[in-house]
Formats: C-alpha cells, structure tokens, sequence
C-alpha cells in the first residue's frame, strides 16, 4: 500500500499535497482499491470556496458512487480535466496523474487537523 510520507491525509481518505499558497487533492491509494475501477468523476465546485469536509464532488466507481470531501476550507480553483476523459488514472496513479482537484487554501491551519502518513497508515490497518 502506497502512503507518500510528503503528504496530509483524512478520516475519508483523500489527500492533499500542499505547494504554496495552492494544493493537490485527491483520493488515496486505499480508497481507490476499495471502490475498484473508477468510471467517472463529477465535480461541478470549480471557482466555490468550501469549508472543511464539505463535498467538493462525487466519485463513480462500478459498483459505488462515493462523495468527495475536501480536506481543508478552500477555493477549487481547477479540476483534473484528464479524469473527464480517463478516470481510470486514479486507479493507476493515485498521488500523480490522478489528483482531482487544484485549491487554494483558506487557512493553513486546518492542515493541523490532518493525518500524517504513519497515523493513516495506523487508521486503515485498523
């Protein structure tokens, strides 16, 4: 299982890759194998700020469709226009090809509330 140590996780299992006043956000290597091959993703939030845990988008797997927390208060300021067309590079690439959505970050100390990589690993083996 595939847990990048440069990055924040939550409860959900997304993630989110801090790089300036912007972020990454997508969903973990975890959570794409639990919902296994991934159809598509919707997300109709660009350019809405949304607090902490607010759905940000949904995400459709064969069997499931799951909603899409975002991790921290926000700004979607871009989504991952690659997933409209191969959705499937969430199951391929996770923590690269497959992030979701693009922010920007309200308040950096939200980022506080998150896991780190040892305490999700701790959270999924249970």
């Amino acid at each position: 299982m595939n847990i990048p140590s440069n990055l924040k996780y939550t409860n959900d299992h997304e993630w989110i890759r801090v790089e300036g006043e912007f972020a990454y956000v997508g969903i973990t290597d975890f959570a794409q194998k639990e919902l296994g091959d991934i159809v598509f993703v919707e997300v109709e939030t660009v350019d809405e700020t949304l607090e902490a845990e607010e759905t940000f988008g949904t995400i459709e797997a064969v069997k499931t469709v799951s909603d899409l927390l975002l991790p921290v208060s926000a700004t979607i300021v871009e989504f991952n226009e690659v997933l409209e067309e191969v959705p499937e590079t969430i199951n391929t690439d996770p923590y690269g090809d497959g992030w979701i959505v693009r922010v920007k970050i309200q308040d950096s100390s939200d980022l506080e509330n998150l896991l780190d990589a040892d305490a999700y690993k701790a959270l999924i083996e249970g």
